[in-house]
């Protein structure tokens, strides 16, 4: 199914193409049969029923009736008809009984069916035989709005169907005149030869093609919110005119403008009341879309009038020429405002920042300059491209788009920091447009590419022509690619049944190794169960040596705190050994002397005794000497069994260090 689903959609495409062009054709059959003429459905009606009052011999009310050229010219009370109004027609008042006198007079009004022929007759624009071209309707459908620079509620304004088939076909691609995106919908409108492509930016998708039979477009721009498409152009030295596009359903609604050379620079005012022209007469004239008629001509320029563009508040606008000329007048009143001096090269385009309060120029002299609104001072410049800027744009978000000589767009922010370069362009850059609802910067050049970027990376997303193919050519391709899909299609079913034959091989080559595979594993397993069950003896063997060793650091861990209390004692045990020989060595001084002293007394004694008889005093002496003597003795004695004790001690210390 996934080989055969591209040949269907191809299918369906060439199908859908088809139904397109039979439902084209069907609408221009049934247009050509609904038309009504004067000359062969209303004359008639007019002859039977009032043709004895209002013929060319009587003149009721000096009106004619079977008389198209004298119908038109009308009768004492002016003009009886009006293309494409109804209301503003007194003869259709006349003869429905809504206004006085009714007609026919003191007659019924005329049947339904009459009045129903008439009636398309006046809203088909008063033809006069099937060769005439319908009149537009001189009541302006252009309806005022208030301006504002929000989104406008509802969906975006985008064609409600295929708006039409290419007018002309050249044999090599325009350069890009005039270039434009719509301020709220994907949708881009790119010049060509008597005619306007009409592209969605989300898929470069052609929607259709309005004509403009007029010449070569030099100018389009969309209206505020997004609903008309105005184009301007013309031939060269011979006219110029300026047309409002409904973008849904591709209907002229108006056209102003009767130059006698090309229209060059041109802008629809915020609140669609007025439009504004300018080329090479030098003269900036704005119109009112309500009436057609013009309300100012400014005579200031004094070169060709090369950019317009109304402030998005309505209240300024700005004209530049080739020159270096830049005026801002005051749009209701047509008053100068203010001359602005700086460029020295033409004036390419201007631009208005979406807060009204500052203008861009883009001029020949390569720079772009910023001009603040209060008092024209100059608060910006930069240069912007080598060999001259072309076209620039203000982006919603307040961001700058240019192209120019060099063969390269640019973003810039609105200070003039340079964002980014969008290069590729085959020749040098005429046009420029930002799509801000899909962020791409488009860009068409003097060879009649239009090239497409992603804004955020400057990756080239594919290009639009300003000489699109007919339906025809279209479906020639469709069908090349539907040939080209089949052909496709057999080889891939081909390759598919080949890749096929060898998944099926290659299914059974998989199945020999995986039961190859699964044998070994057995093998594997049988060999691995004894050297899993020594694994496991192993482990358990691991865990008692692991038991038995955390017992050992317990019980070495008891031991390092007995030594620690042993190393303890030993320091205790040693003090008192050293205290006990210290004590010893003072016990044994005392005795050596005590000895000293009893020896010295006993020689003393008997020194007295060899001596003589004792007095009584002497024999007290003698007493208390031998007393003396007596004491020392005991003394010693006591001194002596110390000191065994302390001996017997300090062997008992000994002992217990050693065992330790």
């Amino acid at each position: 199914m996934r080989c055969l689903s591209p040949i269907c959609i191809v299918v369906l495409a060439c199908c859908l193409t088809n139904a397109a062009v039979a439902e084209e054709k069907a609408a221009e059959e049934k247009a050509a049969a609904e038309k009504v003429t004067f000359q062969d459905h209303v004359l008639p009606i007019f002859r039977a029923r009032c043709g004895s009052c209002h013929n060319a011999n009587d003149k009721k009310g000096n009106l004619v009736l079977d008389d198209y050229t004298a119908m038109r010219v009308g009768g004492g009370s002016g003009e009886v008809v009006e293309p494409g109004d109804l209301e503003s027609s007194y003869l259709w008042s006349l003869i429905t009984h809504e206004s006085e006198p009714a007609m026919p007079p003191e007659q019924p009004k005329l049947p339904d069916e009459e009045l129903a022929i008439i009636q398309k007759w006046i809203m088909g624009g008063l033809l006069k035989d099937q060769g005439s071209k319908a009149e537009m309707p001189k009541k302006s459908t252009i309806t005022r709005i208030e301006v504002s620079t929000e989104r406008p509620a509802g969906p975006p304004p985008l064609p409600a169907h295929y708006l039409g088939k290419p007018q002309v076909i050249t044999s090599t691609a325009n350069s890009v005149t005039a270039l434009a995106v719509s301020p709220w919908a994907p949708l881009a409108a790119v010049s060509g030869f008597k005619q306007i492509s009409l592209y969605d930016t989300r898929d470069l998708r052609l929607l259709g093609v309005l004509p403009f039979p007029e010449g070569q477009p030099h100018i389009l721009k969309f209206s505020r919110n997004g609903a008309l498409l105005l184009a301007g152009g013309g031939r060269g030295g011979a006219s110029g005119k300026v047309v409002l596009f409904d973008v849904a359903t591709g209907e002229r609604k108006i056209e102003v403008g009767d130059e006698y050379d090309l229209v060059l620079g041109a802008d629809l005012s915020p609140d669609q009341t007025m439009i504004a022209l300018g080329g090479p007469k030098k003269m900036l004239r704005v119109y009112s879309t309500a009436t057609g008629e013009l309300l100012h001509e400014l005579k200031k320029h004094t070169d060709w009038i090369t950019a317009v563009e109304f402030s998005p508040d309505g209240v300024l606008l700005a004209s530049g020429d080739r020159a270096n000329g830049l005026v801002v007048w005051e749009a209701f009143t047509g008053r100068e405002y203010l001359f602005l001096k700086g460029h020295s090269g033409s004036v390419n385009d201007v631009s208005w920042r979406p807060d009204s309060n500052v203008l861009a120029s883009a001029s020949a002299d390569g720079t772009v300059r910023l001009w603040e609104m209060n008092d024209g001072r100059q608060i910006k410049s930069w240069g912007a491209h080598g060999g001259g800027v072309a076209a620039m744009d203000f982006v919603r978000d307040g961001r700058i788009v240019t192209t120019g000589g060099d063969k390269v767009a640019k973003l810039w922010n609105g200070d003039g920091a340079g964002i980014r370069d969008f290069g590729g362009m085959p020749d040098v850059g005429l046009e420029v447009a930002f799509d801000a609802e899909t962020e791409k910067l488009i860009a068409g050049d003097w060879s009649g590419t239009v090239t497409v970027w992603n804004a955020a990376d400057a990756a080239v997303l594919g290009t639009l022509s300003s000489n699109p193919p007919t339906l025809a050519a279209q479906l020639e391709v469709v069908r090349a690619t539907l040939a080209a899909a089949d052909t496709q299609a057999k080889q891939t079913s081909e390759q598919l049944a080949a890749v096929g034959k060898q998944s099926d091989e290659l299914v059974a080559a998989r199945k020999q190794v995986a039961m190859a595979a699964e044998k070994k594993a057995q093998e594997a397993a049988a060999m691995i169960k004894p050297l899993a069950e020594k694994k496991t003896a192993a482990e358990q063997a691991l865990e008692q040596s692991s038991v038995q060793l955390k017992a050992a650091e317990e019980l070495l861990a008891a031991a390092l705190k007995v030594y620690e209390k042993v190393k303890q004692d030993h320091a205790v045990v040693a003090q008192a050994a050293a205290e006990s020989k210290a004590a010893r060595d003072g016990a044994q001084q005392t005795l050596t002397q005590t000895e000293q002293t009893a020896a010295q007394l006993q020689e003393a004694a008997k020194q007295a005794l060899a001596a003589a008889v004792l007095t009584a005093e002497e024999q007290q002496a003698l007493n208390a000497a031998k007393a003396a003597a007596a004491a020392t003795a005991n003394r010693l004695a006591a001194l002596q069994q110390t000191l065994a004790e302390i001996e017997a001690a300090q062997q008992q210390d000994n002992a217990s260090a050693a065992a330790n």
